[in-house]
């Protein structure tokens, strides 16, 4: 093998890379539309004190728990959980990570349910595009943020961008999959009573197919927010910078506060997607 010429991948990618940015005006394009999402939710999360959005969200959660016995569990959890971080002064930093996460997230799903529908319908597709999603997940995180800094510069809309690309592959898998798991009765009784495509789509596949999704809706919320520390080496701001700066200063215990308070919104957008999905 010693005396084989190496092949010259990277420098292949390192000119796709490079003709991609010459696209100057798409990308501008993109990150104006991906920050206005992000600024969106931002500017919504500065407008309210921490006291009423802790009211809002518990008021939410009992909403969509009031007919579930162990609903109050997760009440005290978010109270306390939030009041610590409030108290260790990390809201702000809570505020930017929650911006993060839900902006990929809702980015992730626009994109990632129409892209299982379409691979639900075509067995052709679902074998081009389940490799692509293998590649998407399998590569590892750090990867995405070099072409993410190329493209978009530092800040807020590259790590939503190498979230996206990280956090998408649960979404379009778990659609398609529920798609595919409709039972075959179900979609004849529709054909037979002269349903078209979309009424079928809307009335019969994808209400059936709706516990399975949220599962993938939750694990692309998961996946997104385990991007904050990653995304923190290109200038995101949260609580992954938090602990990016105390690995840099060795600071254990900074490290292991902001850590839990990572845990802890977490946990509350574990338990809330879940719970959405059980209401559902």
């Amino acid at each position: 093998m010693d005396n084989l010429p190496t092949l010259p991948l990277a420098s292949w990618i390192d000119a796709f890379v490079d003709r991609l940015t010459e696209f100057r005006g798409f990308f501008n394009l993109l990150t104006n539309i991906i920050g206005g999402i992000a600024n969106l939710f931002q500017s919504f999360f500065d407008l309210l004190p921490p006291w009423l959005f802790i009211i809002l969200l518990v008021a939410f959660t009992y909403w969509i728990t009031r007919k579930k016995n162990k609903k109050f569990g997760l009440i005290v959890f978010e109270i306390i959980g939030l009041l610590l971080i409030w108290n260790l002064g990390f809201w702000r930093d809570m505020t930017q990570t929650l911006t993060l996460v839900l902006s990929s997230s809702l980015i992730a799903l626009i994109i990632g349910i129409p892209l299982g529908i379409v691979m639900a319908k075509s067995d052709l597709l679902e074998s081009i595009i389940k490799p692509i999603l293998d590649f998407m997940q399998t590569m590892p995180a750090f990867v995405y943020l070099i072409p993410a800094v190329a493209f978009f510069g530092i800040g807020t809309v590259p790590g939503v961008v190498a979230s996206i690309i990280f956090a998408m592959p649960p979404t379009v898998r778990m659609t398609n999959l529920g798609i595919r798991q409709v039972a075959t009765e179900l979609v004849e009784a529709a054909d037979s009573f002269g349903s078209t495509g979309w009424q079928k789509l809307i009335k019969v596949q994808l209400p059936m197919a709706k516990s399975t999704m949220m599962a993938g809706v939750n694990q692309s919320i998961m996946l997104s927010l385990s991007m904050v520390v990653v995304a923190s080496m290109i200038g995101t701001m949260g609580l992954g910078t938090r602990v990016y700066f105390a690995v840099g200063r060795n600071d254990v215990g900074g490290g292991f506060t902001a850590g839990i308070a990572i845990f802890v919104l977490a946990i509350i957008l574990d338990r809330l997607t879940q719970s959405l999905n059980n209401k559902s």
